[in-house]
């Protein structure tokens, strides 16, 4: 699936795309606060859209003006996150890169992404969370709408070979509806 919002498309990555996603994922200040390491290469970031990327639900953040990713968002489900959720529940993820953070480009995918969670796929909950120090994420995740539901304490993030405190929102498809 392709959606569109004002400035962005968030579409399937390509491997084409691995380039632009190194340029972005290879920066410390993105790939750790969010619980996965830095890219390495162009070839770790073509085996990332190869792997990690091709899950369903998963799309790049292209700027509509020249189609290249910015940035990921995708929906993840039961097993997926970092809280366990029901089965009609998914939970948010997205990143955007350091040059393109204070645009309002997350909060604007993660919009779209969210009207689909509730009109496409009927989602009676999204999550969302973020680890300890991630301000910027809790920032956005308020921002559209979300609350705050829980902390869950010495959660593993194995692909960072941490243990973290993470902190759960939420946002009911009855808040969801209410405020549209």
């Amino acid at each position: 699936m392709i959606f569109e919002t004002e400035r962005l498309i968030l579409r399937p990555w390509r491997d084409n795309d691995a380039e632009d996603l190194y340029l972005y994922a290879r920066d410390p200040q993105v790939g750790p606060i969010a619980g996965w390491p830095t890219h390495t290469s162009v070839e770790n970031s073509l085996e990332i859209i190869r792997t990690v990327f091709s899950k369903p639900e998963t799309y790049a953040i292209a700027l509509k003006s020249d189609d290249r990713p910015i940035g990921s968002i995708g929906l993840l489900f039961n097993g997926d996150g970092i809280a366990p959720i029901g089965d009609t529940e998914v939970e948010l993820g997205f990143w955007v890169g350091v040059p393109h953070w204070g645009h309002g480009y997350a909060p604007e995918a993660s919009l779209r992404l969210i009207r689909h969670a509730f009109d496409d796929l009927n989602a009676t909950a999204v999550w969302c969370g973020y680890y300890d120090g991630n301000l910027k994420s809790k920032r956005v995740q308020e921002k559209i709408g979300f609350t705050y539901h829980h902390t869950l304490e010495n959660v593993e993030v194995p692909l960072a070979n941490d243990v973290r405190t993470a902190h759960m929102n939420i946002l009911t498809r009855k808040d969801w509806e209410a405020k549209q």
